[in-house]
């Protein structure tokens, strides 16, 4: 089974400038996920829940150590979880383009 999660949009601390340290700003999570369904099945609900709360409550510096810890969490929480993709976006970070920065795992 694949579960999509598209354009996730919360505001949360992220980032390495002194503005961001104290400003929320957007950020837009696509996740996708695969597991082996049999008669579990993984919550869409929950997984949702897991990368707000992972990004709210830790103020990551970089996107990629969010990515990092949220692609740990969902495997430790999802033990079905086979494989995922994760794409973290900042879309006003600069004037003139949307920044995004993604992990791809296999378990």
């Amino acid at each position: 089974m694949t579960i999509h999660i598209e354009n996730l949009k919360f505001k949360c601390i992220i980032g390495i400038l002194d503005f961001e340290r104290v400003t929320l700003q957007d950020v837009i999570l696509h996740l996708t996920l695969e597991y082996e369904y049999t008669n579990e099945f993984i919550n869409y609900a929950d997984v949702v829940s897991l990368m707000k709360s992972e990004m709210i409550n830790n103020k990551f510096l970089l996107i990629e150590d969010a990515l990092t810890s949220i692609s740990l969490n969902l495997k430790k929480s999802f033990p079905l979880l086979n494989n995922l993709n994760l794409k973290i976006t900042k879309p006003s970070i600069l004037p003139d383009c949307t920044v995004s920065v993604s992990v791809s795992k296999d378990f």
